[in-house]
């Protein structure tokens, strides 16, 4: 089992106990296990084999590391299964809907008998939500918004969880003698944000002997189709997987093919066309004759094209720059040289100053943002304006003893309703780097929240919006705000936008990347670690950021810490 498994496993068991009224406590200690789990950067099989107390790890004690023993040993966890038994089946599946909590959800049993999503889907359109005690027209308006973003992303999951897969399964593909080259493709390769299912193309000379041995990874459920051409399996997880064999000389053909988009490919083979050629997932072809096939780099030339990163093939204008020359230089995860967001054990993070900065270092950062939440966030423990500038005071003493590394003095402060910030001007002067966020209040419209969001850019204090929709994939939708507004109120006041690259958010969404980087704006990268495995997460808003066609110049994060200072003196 993969760590966002057993994370899956443990929220499960929070929201049967939420809906069984348990103590909040024991509720509140499975939701952090389950987060921490998810925040590992070493997979729990792996230090179980090594002998690791998984005891030690935060929010982890030792009934919880005694649970994830059983769940590796036996695949099933005896909590969960006896919960089960004493809550009906489809009611943790409504309390995935953002506007039902626990009780809502048992109320919704126990007076329409509701099991599931469509069946409240149903009630709701047949308007029979709103006449049950504390519920009304809007709720259902809202429950029914909330299932939509729900549903969107059934059968899918998220790009971080598909990676864990994939690196698992790379661990065993990687020893199998009888395959000489594997490569990943589809919306994983673009990295979208959410993957469907895998697409591995695999080149094997004995494709007999490569399929067994692919049979043979341990983490499959159900093998769904087996052939010459291709091996189609379901993960235990739920997550599919297609094998499709190809030989060398149609090898970057077939990569290109099947990594996509549909619209991408259409638009090359358009291309093609032109010329009177044919382009397939076998090669490029004038008649009978291959004319390139087998590296991608060889198709896109013959075709008078730059080659086009995976992150750009979406129709989005890619296949015309690549016929000009005007493809840009795409920021990579080598250009990262530190981190603008992140968050330490003054507010809900697990770790100290110290810790977090030498995890920093130990990822090859150059500087730190510490930013923890301000007073306003009383779930996180939030600082008002004299327990921040102490925090200020702690790092920058920390900052003192660290050589060739600068760890900045930072906060997160809230966008209250207003528009007005949750800690004075005076505090937040003083900080090397202020992110501004909405946390609350979420539910406004329209015009009012972009009126909140511009008033505080306006503000002259802060440095950056954070996670500017405010959305958690699959499980929130984005703040109703009008993006051209913000984008122009951010290139006004020089304040950045975040690419916040927690796995659930990936919020400055790619899709507003690019206006915004054409209006002027500069972004920044913020993993938002609320522990030292948090920041492996760079990558994922890397991806984001690529795919919005960000380049270098146009990330803050890949300064020095001298050019860094200078523009923030700007």
């Amino acid at each position: 089992m993969e760590n966002a498994e057993i994370a899956g496993i443990f929220d499960e068991i929070a929201d049967l106990l939420e809906l069984r009224d348990e103590n909040p406590f024991r509720i509140r200690s499975y939701r952090n296990a389950a987060q921490s789990i998810r925040n590992l950067s070493d997979r729990l099989a792996d230090l179980t084999d090594q002998g690791h107390d998984l005891s030690a790890i935060p929010n982890v004690g030792d009934a919880t590391a005694k649970k994830i023993h059983e769940i590796l040993e036996t695949g099933v966890c005896k909590r969960l299964e006896s919960l089960r038994k004493q809550v009906p089946p489809g009611l943790p599946d409504l309390m995935r809907v953002p506007a039902v909590g626990p009780r809502k959800a048992m109320q919704l049993h126990r007076e329409l008998n509701i099991e599931s999503l469509e069946e409240l889907k149903h009630a709701c359109e047949a308007h029979k939500v709103r006449d049950l005690d504390g519920m009304g027209k809007k709720t259902e308006e809202t429950i029914l918004q909330g299932i939509a973003t729900v549903q969107s992303t059934a059968g899918r999951m998220l790009y971080q969880e598909a990676a864990e897969h994939l690196d698992s399964l790379a661990e065993h593909l990687d020893t199998v003698a009888a395959i000489d080259r594997w490569e990943v493709a589809g919306s994983y390769r673009r990295g979208r944000e959410t993957i469907g299912d895998l697409d591995v193309l695999v080149h094997a000379k004995d494709r007999t002997k490569a399929t067994e041995a692919i049979l043979a990874y341990n983490a499959i459920g159900r093998v769904i189709g087996r052939g010459k051409e291709r091996v189609s399996v379901r993960l235990e997880a739920g997550l599919q997987i297609d094998f499709r064999f190809f030989d060398a000389a149609a090898f970057g053909a077939a990569w290109m093919y099947f990594t996509g988009s549909k619209a991408h490919n259409i638009r090359v083979r358009r291309v093609a066309q032109e010329n009177k050629w044919k382009l397939n997932e076998y090669g490029l072809f004038k008649d009978d004759h291959r004319l390139a096939g087998k590296t991608e780099k060889a198709v896109y030339a013959r075709l008078d094209m730059r080659w086009v990163a995976p992150e750009l093939r979406e129709d989005r204008g890619e296949v015309e720059a690549a016929r000009q020359g005007g493809l840009p230089r795409l920021v990579d995860l080598d250009d990262v040289r530190g981190d603008l967001q992140c968050h330490t054990t003054a507010s809900d993070g697990k770790h100290s100053i110290q810790e977090m900065a030498q995890a920093a270092r130990r990822q090859g950062f150059d500087f730190l943002a510490i930013t923890d939440h301000s007073k306003r966030v009383t779930m996180a423990n939030g600082l008002d304006d004299e327990a921040a500038r102490k925090h200020a005071d702690a790092i920058r003493e920390a900052d003192a003893d660290m050589k060739r590394f600068w760890l900045m003095a930072g906060i997160e402060v809230d966008i209250l309703k207003r528009g007005n910030l949750d800690l004075n001007e005076k505090t937040l002067t003083a900080m090397d780097w202020v992110v501004a966020s909405v946390h609350y209040d979420r539910a406004m419209g329209r015009k009012a929240m972009t009126d909140r969001i511009v008033t505080a850019i306006a503000s002259g204090v802060i440095h950056c919006l954070g996670h500017p929709l405010g959305r958690i994939i699959g499980r929130r939708e984005p703040m109703a705000v009008d993006m051209d507004r913000i984008i122009e109120a951010c290139v006004d006041h020089n304040v950045c936008l975040e690419i916040n690259c927690q796995p659930d958010r990936l919020d400055l969404p790619d899709t507003f990347c690019r206006d915004a980087r054409d209006a002027g704006v500069t972004f920044t990268l913020g993993t938002d670690a609320h522990s030292t495995d948090g920041f492996r997460f760079m990558p994922l808003g890397v991806k984001v950021a690529r795919r919005g066609w960000l380049r270098k110049t146009d990330v803050l994060n890949t300064k020095t810490i001298t050019a860094l200072k200078k523009a923030l003196r700007k």
